[in-house]
């Protein structure tokens, strides 16, 4: 047996390379970890307010909305692309659930349904359109 050519097996070559390559991704992987606890990056995403609400009439010259579940939200807030829409019952601000507000317009408007939480953050739910008499 020649001392040369007995370790020198073409087969073998590949297992030390992916060892390599798995040890170095997993590394990285671990390192990404704890990088994150570590840092507190997981720390600052929050959750988003959250209500549930039900529009009728939309597409239509009036519309209702109407606050069904106030979930992680202190309230909700009604918004008007236009000045020209008007806000009956509650208005522009719904604070407790059942409470509902009638939207009417003079021209075509969009209607953004915002949810707001304690912290002020806010969180569009739905946004709906309410058309022109």
């Amino acid at each position: 047996m020649n001392i040369k050519t007995a370790f020198q097996d073409s087969e073998r070559a590949v297992s030390p390379v992916i060892g390599v390559i798995l040890m170095v991704a997993i590394t990285v992987i671990l390192a990404a970890v704890i990088g994150t606890f570590v840092l507190g990056l997981g720390d600052s995403i929050g959750s988003s307010a959250t209500a549930g609400i039900s529009v009728e009439g939309e597409g239509t010259d009036s519309a209702t909305v109407t606050l069904s579940n106030l979930g992680t939200a202190e309230e909700v807030i009604l918004r008007s692309n236009t000045t020209d829409t008007s806000f009956s019952g509650s208005g522009e601000t719904l604070t407790a659930v059942g409470n509902s507000t009638t939207i009417t317009t003079t021209s075509d408007a969009t209607i953004s349904v915002v949810a707001v939480d304690e912290e002020e953050e806010e969180t569009l739910l739905r946004s709906f359109k309410v058309t022109a008499p």
